[in-house]
């Protein structure tokens, strides 16, 4: 049986580690209900844009535009969205095992320390990297979109997709790749729904006007589509912080569970220990003093 020094020592060690895990829990749970709110409070705005190029989409079907040309998908672009951090349990794990099932020829834009350093360890064609703050802002995503779209009409790359941890719930983050360019459906475009664990698609009323486009249905959609997308990087980095300090939270907890656990089994050791150095004491002197007569 162990040295009872030694689970002194043990018990000491594991409540120490418990302190930290309890306090990363608490941090990342009030940072958990601010990113929460930010992906959800734009999922509204998502699905009304959606709608929008819908309804241009449906009047506009003979109008051509680099953004909905079908070509030969020669040379895909990913954006790779990963944390910065670990500790967040199996949530980066699960999106880079995603992109290693990407072609070789697949090349990529990183968000995210973690995810830089898996391109860099598996020698993958990492086009730019891009960091972002703490707080997500609307101008650094928008950058991240604007690089990428001037990569599609330059014809350096010929699609371009977005691999990110979705956020369903606290508990639940999946790993998505989420198409932007081409759009080949404009009328069902694939977006966030206000729901927590649904993606909606809109659908065209049967009783939908028809409009008249000013100065012409060509310009309207050279507004509208790189503003979807700007908004749609935003959007899926607001989903991945939120997945972030969600599983943050929960292996947080997780370790500060089994902590606790580990330190009751541990005393429970030290007890049985404490109690058979006793016992042996007792029965040494109990010895000598027979055989002393």
């Amino acid at each position: 049986m162990a040295n009872t020094r030694d689970i002194r020592r043990r018990i000491k060690s594991v409540k120490n580690t418990a302190q930290i895990t309890k306090a990363m829990q608490m941090v990342a749970a009030s940072k958990m209900r601010r990113a929460q709110e930010l992906a959800l409070a734009g999922r509204p705005y998502a699905a009304q844009f959606n709608k929008i190029l819908a309804h241009v989409a449906k009047f506009t079907s003979g109008v051509q535009h680099k953004f909905l040309e079908k070509v030969e998908d020669t040379k895909p672009a990913v954006l790779l969205i990963s944390s910065d951090k670990g500790l967040c349990g199996a949530l980066n794990t699960n999106v880079l095992r995603e992109a290693s099932l990407l072609s070789r020829e697949t090349q990529f834009v990183s968000v995210g320390r973690k995810g830089r350093q898996f391109l860099a360890r598996t020698g993958r064609n990492l086009l730019a990297d891009f960091e972002v703050s703490e707080k997500v802002n609307f101008i650094e995503t928008k950058q991240i979109a604007n690089f990428l779209i001037e990569k599609f009409e330059k014809g350096e790359i010929t699609s371009f997709s977005v691999l990110y941890p979705r956020y369903v719930n606290t508990l639940v983050q999946n790993p998505r790749l989420l198409t932007l360019l081409p759009m080949q459906k404009l009328t069902r475009l694939e977006i966030h729904s206000s729901k927590e664990s649904t993606d909606a698609v809109a659908e065209i009323p049967e009783d939908s006007l028809e409009y008249e486009f000013e100065p012409g249905a060509e310009g309207v959609l050279e507004k509208l589509f790189p503003s979807y997308i700007q908004f749609m990087v935003y959007q899926t980095v607001l989903s991945a912080r939120a997945s972030e300090h969600s599983a943050r939270m929960v292996a947080m907890k997780s370790a500060t569970d089994n902590a606790k656990q580990m330190v009751k089994d541990l005393t429970l050791e030290y007890n049985k220990a404490r109690q058979a150095s006793i016992t042996n004491e007792i029965l040494e002197i109990s010895s000598a003093q027979m055989a002393m007569g």
